[in-house]
This record gives structure tokens, C-alpha cells and sequence, in this order.
């Protein structure tokens, strides 16, 4: 008995709380891991890539653009590649792609001033950093208390309305809820939100 590893139960996250609501961009997974030495490793959702096994270009244009990449800093950055020629394109044009971070509670877009971050501390001042020229971040939609009505009415403006990331696109795919207390994403899409992605994709496919 001794032997056995204990497993403490975890937490459960209180349901009203913050979320924000982004704009799900109908693109490809890609992640950038840049290490203290100045290396930049380049992923997919499922594999690491490189510009000779690449996915939709993502590694050619990652390499291309090292320099200014490199100030996102030390760590993991994950966000979507889309644009022209991928999913559902959004208008563009071919060579169009961009790369949209997802945490945008961290980052600023470049340009603009970086907003206070919350702290648990007040007496600690935190800002967001300062997103290189070349990136974007998905669009947040929504941020406040937990609120059902709420998220449908952003899916439903969103469906009327149509893109945020790409004005003018009038068939965006729909919206991630990020629970702040869980740490934890969820995605409503405005069709077939019932189904798994892949069931609809193979079938669309035929």
C-alpha cells in the first residue's frame, strides 16, 4: 500500500468567472518554440516541420523571418497560419498568409500600447509585450463573466456580420471560449457544431 502513487483529486474551476471569446479562424495549427539560445524549432499541430517537409509554408516563411520572430522571446507560441490557399482562405490571395497568435491577453499588437495585465498582487504592474510587426492575434470578440446567452449572441453576430480577422469574408467558421479560472478552451462553430471536424470534413471531401 506504501508503494502506491497517491492521486490527489483536482480542483474544480467555479463556472462563473471570465472568459474571452475569440474568433476561431479556419486555418492550419502552428507553434514556434524558440530556446535560450537563439534557436527556432517550428511545428504543426502534430509534428515538427521544416521548409522541405513544411506545412502550407508555415516553416518557409518561420525561417525567412527568424530575426523578427526571435523577439517574441524564450518559450512556446502557438496561434493559427491561414490566409490564401488554406481552409477556407478568407478572400485572399494566395501568397496571403498570416500567422495569428492565440494568447492575446499577453500580447499587443504592434503598433498599439500594451494594455495592464491583472495581477493577484496590486502592487505589481505587468503589461503586455509587444508583438513583432509580422504577427497578428485572433480577434477577441467578447470579455466577461461566464454567460451562456452571451456566447451564442457572439456566434450569432459573428454568423450576421461575418469575419473579424478578414473583413468583408462573410463565412467564418466560429468562436473559442476560453475559461480564465479552468485555464481551459472551448470552440462553437455556427454550422454543424454538433459534429466532430472530421466526420463533416471527410464528408465534404467525397
Amino acid at each position: 500500500m506504501n508503494n502506491l502513487e497517491f492521486l490527489e483529486f483536482p480542483k474544480i474551476a467555479r463556472l462563473s468567472r471570465e472568459i474571452i471569446i475569440t474568433e476561431k479562424i479556419d486555418g492550419t495549427n502552428a507553434q514556434l518554440l524558440i530556446t535560450e539560445s537563439g534557436e527556432i524549432f517550428i511545428g504543426s499541430r502534430t509534428r515538427w516541420i521544416t521548409p522541405l517537409n513544411d506545412n502550407h509554408g508555415f516553416a518557409r516563411w518561420a525561417e525567412g523571418n527568424k530575426q523578427e520572430l526571435l523577439k517574441l522571446g524564450v518559450g512556446r507560441h502557438f496561434g493559427e497560419w491561414w490566409g490564401g490557399g488554406i481552409q477556407r482562405g478568407y478572400g485572399l490571395q494566395k501568397d496571403d498568409k498570416r500567422f495569428s497568435l492565440f494568447n492575446i491577453s499577453r500580447w499587443a499588437l504592434h503598433g498599439t500600447e500594451p494594455k495592464k495585465i491583472p495581477t493577484a498582487d496590486p502592487r505589481i504592474e505587468k503589461y503586455q509585450d509587444m508583438l513583432p510587426e509580422i504577427c497578428s492575434l485572433v480577434p477577441e470578440l467578447y470579455r466577461g463573466q461566464f454567460d451562456t446567452q452571451k456566447i451564442n449572441e457572439i456566434l450569432e453576430f459573428l454568423k450576421i456580420n461575418g469575419s473579424y480577422a478578414s473583413k468583408g469574408f462573410m463565412n467564418p467558421e466560429g468562436i473559442v471560449v476560453f475559461h480564465t479560472a479552468a485555464n481551459m478552451g472551448f470552440k462553437k462553430t455556427i454550422e454543424k457544431d454538433e459534429l466532430p471536424k472530421s466526420i463533416y470534413t471527410s464528408k465534404t471531401k467525397v
